[in-house]
């Protein structure tokens, strides 16, 4: 453990919250008891600190400033931003505040997502080429993904988001020792492996499957099993499993069950929940779809 390292929890306590600050911290269990933070500030500064992990997040509106490495940056709105373990920072907000979404990844966790880019070993430390980038798709990404954590969506949505923007941002912006250069993104096509994760998402589309328990029945890592069923379908796993559910749900319409009824047999989470879905792939709610029968 470095010295004077702290958790995010504690940064955020060690100096006063003021007037219009606000902040929610929250963990994302299957991703190594993940930590995440999304808060708006106008006055809270803080003091300098370390932490054991490394700090991954995106500004959402506003700029805060910070120093690190001896000198001062400013995350702009838009900026995806990275801090290492045992990187001395601070963080103040400049003009009228920000709002950002941060996450705590364990170099563990990093590690063992960087091996499944690169399909081997990661030997040394990861590091990130700067503290601050712009990318304007990732962080869109990162800001979705981390918002499903939040609202504890389901397993697999929240599995396969997490897991593809702590991807994309390695490949991106990160320097791995065992491989040299950034991995690549090519996606080898996997149709025995798809046709195991597929036909078990349809056996089981009304449970709460997640990313690892999938990758491991289709007997691939879980980045590659993301690209290859986008390429063999071109839907990724949550994206299939959402659809299974929605044919599903017509089913049970068509048989005359309630919507409410209908969502939970079909593993949705809530009615809201199958209305979106059902609405986005047949232009009508489940209630016109039933009473138009």
């Amino acid at each position: 453990m470095y010295a004077d390292a702290i958790s995010q929890s504690d940064a955020f306590a060690a100096t006063a919250v003021g007037a219009g600050d606000r902040a929610r911290f929250f963990r994302a269990p299957r991703q190594d008891s993940l930590e995440c933070l999304a808060a708006t500030f106008r006055t809270h500064v803080y003091a300098p600190h370390t932490h054991d992990t490394f700090v991954v997040g995106i500004i959402e509106a506003g700029c805060e400033t910070f120093h690190l490495r001896g000198t001062k940056h400013y995350a702009e709105a838009g900026m995806l931003c990275f801090v290492e373990p045992g990187e001395v920072h601070d963080g103040a907000p400049h003009d009228k505040g920000y709002a950002y979404r941060m996450s705590y990844p364990s170099a563990d966790f990093l590690a063992a997502v960087a091996a499944e880019l690169g399909e081997r070993p990661v030997r040394g430390g990861i590091s990130f080429r700067g503290p601050c980038v712009r990318d304007p798709e990732l962080v869109a990404r990162f800001g979705a993904a981390h918002r499903a954590a939040e609202a504890a969506a389901s397993a697999l949505e929240t599995d396969e988001a997490l897991h593809a923007v702590f991807s994309a941002a390695l490949a991106r912006h990160a320097v791995l020792p065992a491989a040299g250069t950034s991995p690549s993104l090519a996606a080898p096509r996997e149709p025995g492996p798809v046709a195991r994760a597929i036909a078990f998402l349809d056996g089981h589309y009304e449970d709460d499957v997640d990313l690892a328990t999938l990758a491991g029945i289709a007997g691939i890592p879980r980045t590659r099993l993301i690209r290859a069923m986008r390429r063999e379908t071109g839907l990724t796993p949550h994206a299939w499993l959402t659809d299974r559910r929605v044919r599903a749900a017509r089913a049970f319409l068509t048989a005359g069950f309630a919507p409410a009824e209908v969502a939970a047999r079909c593993g949705f989470y809530d009615q809201s929940h199958l209305n979106r879905a059902f609405k986005a792939r047949t232009g009508v709610s489940p209630g016109a779809f039933r009473a138009g029968l």
